[in-house]
């Protein structure tokens, strides 16, 4: 094992990734994925995880590398903040709040309501929202409110995404149906009571716990940076292609 994969060991113990749900709670087709039990609670063998990780930055970076959208998804409250804030950091659109049907399969409705939600903004900036009425300034602050928790996260979603980043499948079933039927590729993070023929790239691990959920996460964003990095090199060498010299032995 290379130093680099030992210390991605060491990390993912230390945040609790191994722990599973109680083994009453197991979906049997994770038994590959499982290394034992104790006290009743399944243990994930963690080299099962960091084999899954490692296959999905590897993925995630090709596909950040090919100018591809990822969205990342996570509506539990254990996954929102860390979901909003690693694929910000990544520049990547994402779901926290809750996922609305139709987000893949009827893109054009969702492109629609984003419009709706910039015109809100813009009539609360301005000194046109003064002409209406109190009730109707407090009806419009709500349709704001709603429309910008649930839809801020997919602004920078111009067009169908290559992946879905998803914490918790069983949670996320909608969003695994909609990739599933427009072919969008699936990453998870999966519990020992998911199904891990449901996505396309499993990473077992306990997608309860803080600790586990942010680590996965901030690696998976590394792997999107990462990409788009040698983007940006590949465009600056072409940009600045290194002079070739002039004349030459006969």
């Amino acid at each position: 094992m290379s130093q680099a994969t030992q210390s991605i060991v060491e990390e993912l113990v230390q945040s609790g990734v191994h722990f599973g749900h109680r083994a009453s709670r197991w979906n049997p087709k994770m038994a590959r994925y499982i290394y034992g039990r104790k006290n009743m609670i399944h243990i994930i063998d963690v080299r099962e995880t960091v084999r899954g990780l490692l296959w999905a930055k590897k993925y995630l970076t090709q596909v950040a590398a090919g100018g591809s959208l990822v969205l990342f998804v996570g509506t539990k409250r254990q996954a929102a903040a860390a979901i909003e804030r690693e694929s910000l950091r990544a520049g990547m659109p994402f779901v926290a709040e809750r996922w609305l049907g139709g987000t893949l399969t009827n893109f054009r409705t969702i492109r629609s309501r984003l419009g709706r939600l910039e015109d809100l903004e813009r009539l609360r900036g301005g000194d046109e929202l003064g002409t209406y009425s109190k009730k109707m300034q407090s009806a419009l602050g709500r349709e704001y409110r709603k429309m910008y928790r649930n839809l801020n996260g997919l602004r920078t979603m111009n067009r169908i995404p290559e992946c879905l980043v998803i914490i918790d499948p069983n949670k996320e079933h909608n969003a695994i149906k909609e990739a599933r039927k427009l072919g969008v590729t699936t990453v998870a993070l999966i519990d020992t009571d998911c199904d891990p023929d449901s996505v396309d790239l499993p990473i077992p691990g306990n997608d309860d716990g803080i600790r586990s959920i942010e680590l996965v996460l901030r690696h998976l964003a590394d792997a999107v940076l990462e990409g788009k990095q040698s983007v940006a090199v590949q465009a600056k060498d072409a940009a600045n292609p290194e002079p070739v010299g002039v004349g030459g032995s006969r």
